[in-house]
């Protein structure tokens, strides 16, 4: 067995992860839980995400690279939870549900991501989720409720069917020892046999009114499909709510945001102009125009570099730039830090003249 060095060790993502247990949430949809095999613990926000480098025959390099948000909370730091929904052209996620067990080890990279809770100020919160994006707000209620906190949450999921509700049971278990988590359950349909008297058909205006009557005291915090997200944009900026109190995450291509900075301010990539860059540790040259991206470039000439949303999220793609100059339009998926250091991210990079980067 691997020994941990230090009482006081934090999870690397150099280290590999180790499954220790799978337990279905609904058809199609498991939690995994990992440890880290040394014995480290795990240090994250509630509402980051890590990206898993999974297994995936027939795909460039044999593997997938897939972004899931923690499930669990890092109040119970010796293991760390994400929970996946298999959707019917799934790869990665398909190939959990159907192979990964405890015991098996798998490479994950992160924790990452700027959605989160933990810096605010705010006593008073409006938790909108739909499916499987109820997975951060379950990891941000779970850290309040351990740290002792007096919640003042309306917890707002909406599902397909009563019996897709993910975490329904440990909701409710949590609402019924305290005042302060309000939940509110909006299905699309009951299940047969099963009557709901609940909220039922799509997530409106009227309904919010009806669920949090002072939502616009509350701060919002919203994950899940990006139609549903825009639907309550919609509905809030309609009722006049403050959109500075409004936080969303999603891994599909985000709406624009304030993270979204170039590198190059007064630069344009331009399709007619071409861009050269050599990948430095493996000696290859790309001959590209500077609209083509890093990545773009890199699996042009047989390189593989690991990569999730392709939107700059999820921080996957994130390497190394020695010399030259990209123009990155990214959205929170790299620190100024990072930057600072001379890291991009490869999927929303463009090279602008000559470039050599460390692949």
């Amino acid at each position: 067995m691997d020994v941990v060095t230090s009482a006081t060790a934090v999870w690397q993502d150099s280290e590999s992860l180790e499954c220790v247990s799978v337990v279905p949430e609904m058809p199609n949809t498991a939690s995994f839980t990992f440890r880290a095999p040394s014995g480290a613990l795990f240090s994250y926000e509630p509402g980051q995400f890590l990206t898993l480098e999974i297994p995936a025959p027939g795909q460039p390099g044999g593997v997938v690279h897939r972004t899931y948000t923690i499930s669990s909370s890092p109040s119970r730091p010796r293991s760390i939870t994400i929970t996946a929904k298999a959707q019917s052209n799934s790869i990665g996620t398909r190939w959990m549900l159907d192979n990964l067990q405890p015991g098996m080890r798998i490479k994950a990279i992160g924790p990452a991501g700027l959605f989160t809770n933990a810096e605010s100020s705010s006593g008073k919160y409006l938790f909108i989720s739909a499916g499987s994006g109820i997975t951060p707000l379950m990891s941000m209620t779970t850290c309040m409720w351990d740290e002792g906190r007096a919640l003042d949450v309306v917890f707002i999921n909406c599902a397909k069917r009563p019996s897709e509700i993910i975490f329904r049971q440990r909701l409710e278990q949590m609402a019924s020892r305290t005042h302060g988590l309000n939940l509110k359950f909006v299905v699309e349909e009951p299940d047969p046999y099963r009557p709901w008297t609940g909220y039922q058909g799509q997530f409106n205006q009227l309904m919010l009114g009806l669920m949090a009557p002072d939502y616009l005291d509350r701060e919002v915090y919203c994950c899940g499909p990006e139609p549903f997200m825009q639907a309550v944009r919609d509905a809030l900026a309609g009722l006049g709510y403050d959109m500075e109190n409004y936080h969303q995450e999603s891994f599909g291509a985000p709406v624009e945001t304030e993270a979204q900075q170039p590198e190059l301010d007064d630069v344009v990539p331009d399709d007619d102009t071409s861009a050269e860059i050599l990948f430095a540790s493996s000696g290859v040259k790309a001959k590209v125009a500077e609209t083509d991206t890093v990545l773009v470039a890199a699996r042009s000439v047989g390189l593989n570099i690991p990569s999730g949303c392709t939107f700059g999220v999820c921080g996957t793609c994130k390497v190394k730039k020695l010399k030259g100059d990209v123009h990155m339009v990214h959205n929170g998926g790299i620190s100024e830090d990072d930057i600072e250091a001379g890291y991009i991210l490869a999927c929303c990079s463009n090279p602008i003249g000559k470039v050599e980067v460390e692949v």
